[in-house]
């Protein structure tokens, strides 16, 4: 490549699925109804916690985040992957690929923190039950949820920060979807800062994240060990199992992502159905496990389920 496109490539070439005749549309079909009902379980969420008072709780103002955050994931992987299929195209625009991998990678740091906070609502409720209200004030509320998009923000900014500088000597994405690697690979310059800077950010992410959930669910254990209060135990498990089901989804869906690119005889099309579902699972599951587990959720949502069957 002359010096003249070094760096100034902005159109990009997206890897595409090895797709059989006739087998576009069954599949865009599939991809449609996949994202319609991860779209429409997390509005029903927002829209419950939004609309009914009885929901209006520190506890599910912060919760409000988790489904937030579940749209932006999909909606801004899922829509493409399926545009291309069924118009088999496979180009992007640099501006766009970029846009696509910072909102994913806001997405995953996102869940992490956001369960990070509730579990630590769940700590201060649950141990320290008549404080609870003079802990988590308003003014507590908000800072929590600017510091959960904050640090996100802030972490995922100064890894795009250094990778936008980068000139590009390549424009093939080796990827159904954008993502800070597959960006990275476009350069055919030393990226030793980024790959450090981008280790680090994950580093910083998990043991910010799993610390504070360790720390809230031992202490929340004690309590209901040492407890003998019935109702104690009842809150804690209708309320802490949800989360801990979320977050063991979104490791375990994370974990065979990792491993699945290490595996050798692996399909290249398994890879990247594998490399989609943590932007597909946790979206589809979330707003359904807090359905069945929490019963305030779950007894608003069939309140008005039922009063609309009688209008």
């Amino acid at each position: 490549m002359d010096n003249k496109s070094y760096g100034f490539i902005s159109e990009l070439t997206l890897d595409t699925f090895v797709i059989p005749p006739g087998g576009k549309y069954p599949i865009f079909l599939l991809g449609i109804m996949i994202y319609f009902s991860g779209i429409i379980c997390n509005l029903i969420l927002l829209t419950l916690i939004i609309m009914k008072r009885n929901l209006h709780k520190p506890m599910y103002f912060i919760l409000l985040s988790l489904p937030l955050n579940d749209l932006i994931g999909i909606s801004a992987m899922l829509p493409k992957v399926l545009s291309d299929i069924v118009t088999e195209t496979n180009t992007v625009y640099y501006p766009l690929c970029v846009l696509q991998a910072f909102l994913l990678h806001m997405y995953g740091g996102g869940i992490l923190f956001i369960l990070a906070a509730m579990s630590f609502d769940r700590y201060v409720a649950i141990c320290m039950p008549l404080r609870y209200s003079s802990v988590m004030t308003p003014r507590v509320l908000i800072c929590i949820i600017a510091l959960v998009w904050g640090l996100d923000f802030v972490l995922i900014v100064s890894l795009f920060s250094l990778q936008t500088r980068l000139p590009r000597c390549k424009s093939v994405i080796m990827n159904v979807f954008c993502d800070n690697p597959s960006l990275l690979k476009l350069s055919c310059e030393n990226t030793t800062v980024n790959n450090i800077l981008g280790l680090f950010n994950t580093a910083v992410m998990q043991a910010v994240s799993l610390s504070v959930q360790t720390f809230s669910y031992v202490k929340i254990l004690i309590t209901c060990v040492l407890t003998r209060r019935s109702e104690v135990k009842t809150k804690a498990v209708n309320t802490c199992f949800a989360q801990l089901v979320i977050l063991i989804i979104f490791e375990i869906v994370g974990t065979f992502t990792i491993l699945s690119h290490r595996i050798k005889n692996v399909s290249t099309d398994l890879q990247k159905i594998m490399g989609m579902l943590i932007f597909l699972v946790p979206p589809l599951l979330n707003p359904i496990v807090y359905g069945l587990y929490t019963s305030e959720i779950r007894s608003t949502l069939l309140r008005v389920i039922k009063n609309r069957v009688a209008i």
